[in-house]
């Protein structure tokens, strides 16, 4: 009974174990059910999450896409538009020129009109002459043919052929020579009116001239200064010639120090350094280079104060202060041993009396003839003339166009075109040309010579050709079996303009040719 018991109990037990065990894995399975179907829900809030995060970004790249494609599209189209701005301004720059061309052409047809309407007033004038010589030629043949019928046996159609022809003959010579007289007739009184505007304006005008050196003397105080300025084993002057780009000597002139240099800047700036040490007393390395940086900003300086004067001694105003520095450094420079500042203010006073003599502006022709050198002062560097420099300088400087104009073309590298740029040219060459503002060297004044004498023997016919005083005239001898007089005129003309492109030369040339006829014989 009791194993049965036992048994039964633990039937039972094993029974509502089996039961537990359903039960609790049923509550376990319906738990994680619950759990999974959490988790399923979690996981699908997430995916939408980051679903709609991607979302949002990918809006977002296309925003700053389509951003960065408008902005590049803006940044093209503003290129384009500046290119377009562009071509319309070279376009606008091209038109300008092409006008300013035209208005040259107009002015350069005008001035040919005019000097072909003074051409054809002058042959009115002589045809007006010869048709009242004709009428006068008329009455005397017919005067003529009557007495001819009387006293020869010719009749009288003959006879008004015969004196038709030989009075045609004497009224073309009359006509040629009415018309010479006419011509000389009109150059003289515009040689005469030139002579007076350019005597006016010289005699009105009296300018200093001061003609520069290679070399400045200067005078020693002692002899005791001597020695310091060589110092020991000659230290010093190596020091001084060295720093200043000069050369001194000691013994060329008694109680003297001659400064020697081609660079009248450079030795005017030695002079003041030597000048400070001689009041300082003390000589030696170090001191000649603190006197030579006072003398260096003292020159620059008085530099400044030359221009200056320069535009007051002239009335102008409003001049670039680089513009002036180059003004006052001409006063350290010379052409043909001419001093370029005082020539310079010569040039303006000079061209500012032929301005006032033709009712042009006085300030812009005294203000083009003192810049009209300029370019001589820009450091030798600088590629050009003096003239392109110059005007470009000035240009770059504020300048007017009419005075950059006048500056570059005064010595023809560019065609003059206006009333100023011509009374430069002639202000310069009357400066310049005026007997002692110029002296040439020996070898240049051969040169000249032998370049004159030998374009004029170039000519076809020229027999001798002699230069005379000093070059301001040539004279030519030519074959007069070669060359008629007509000929001698244009060759005289011709070796003129050739002397007027070759060479390079102050004031005028004047070309005569003369015909030489030779009638040789043998008396046998």
């Amino acid at each position: 009974m009791d194993n049965g018991l036992v048994i039964l109990l633990a039937t039972s037990c094993f029974s509502i174990g089996i039961v537990i065990t359903i039960v609790v894995k049923g509550f376990i399975d319906n738990k994680l059910k619950r759990n999974a179907e959490l988790e399923a829900s979690r996981i699908e809030q997430r995916a939408a999450s980051e679903a709609a995060k991607i979302e949002r970004e990918a809006k977002i790249r296309a925003k700053d896409y389509e951003k960065r494609v408008r902005r590049n599209t803006d940044e093209e189209v503003l290129k384009e538009k500046n290119r377009m701005t562009q071509i319309e301004e070279g376009f606008k720059n091209k038109q300008k020129e092409i006008e300013k061309e035209k208005q040259r052409l107009m002015q350069s047809i005008e001035a040919k009109e005019r000097a072909v309407k003074s051409r054809e007033e002058i042959a009115r004038v002589a045809e007006q002459k010869l048709e009242g010589a004709e009428s006068r030629l008329e009455a005397k043949i017919s005067e003529a043919t009557d007495k001819l019928s009387n006293v020869a046996s010719l009749s009288k159609d003959e006879a008004k052929k015969m004196l038709i022809e030989s009075l045609r003959d004497e009224a073309k010579q009359e006509f040629a020579k009415e018309f010479v007289v006419l011509e000389s007739e009109s150059k003289e009184k515009a040689e005469r009116q030139s002579k007076k505007i350019i005597g006016l304006a010289i005699a009105r005008y009296a300018g200093e001239y001061s003609a520069e050196k290679t070399t400045t003397v200067i005078p020693l105080p002692n002899e005791e200064m001597k020695g310091k300025v060589i110092g020991k084993e000659g230290r010093n002057i190596r020091a001084f010639e060295s720093l200043c780009g000069v050369d001194l000597l000691l013994d060329e002139v008694p109680d003297s120090v001659v400064v020697s240099g081609f660079d009248p800047v450079r030795r005017e700036v030695a002079k003041r350094t030597l000048l400070a040490l001689f009041e300082d007393g003390r000589v030696h390395p170090s001191s000649i280079e603190q006197a030579l940086n006072k003398a260096k900003k003292d020159m620059f300086r008085s530099i400044r104060e030359d221009g200056e004067k320069a535009c007051d001694e002239l009335g102008i105003t409003g001049v670039n202060p680089k513009i002036l520095d180059l003004i006052g450094s001409l006063k350290y420079r010379t052409s043909y041993t001419q001093n370029n500042y005082t020539h310079a203010i010569e040039v303006g006073w000079i061209c500012g009396l032929l301005a006032e003599q033709m009712n042009e502006n006085v300030q812009d022709a005294r203000r083009a003839g003192l810049l009209h050198d300029i370019g001589k002062a820009l450091d030798h560097s600088v590629e050009g003339s003096h003239a392109v420099i110059g005007a470009d300088f000035a240009k770059k400087h504020g300048e007017k166009e009419a005075i950059c104009h006048a500056i570059r073309s005064h010595h023809d590298d560019e065609k003059p075109l206006t009333v100023l740029s011509h009374l430069v040219t002639a202000a310069d060459a009357i400066s310049g040309a005026r007997p002692g503002a110029r002296k040439a060297t020996q070898d240049a004044y051969i040169k000249r010579l032998e370049d004159l004498e030998s374009i004029a023997n170039s000519f076809d016919g020229v027999t001798r050709t002699f230069a005379l005083q000093a070059g301001r005239e040539v004279r030519v001898l030519v074959d007069g079996g070669k060359v008629t007089d007509e000929q001698a005129l244009m060759m005289s003309k011709d070796i003129a303009r050739k002397i007027e492109k070759e060479m390079n030369y102050p004031g005028q040339i004047k070309v005569t040719v003369m015909r030489e006829v030779r009638a040789v014989e043998h008396a046998r």
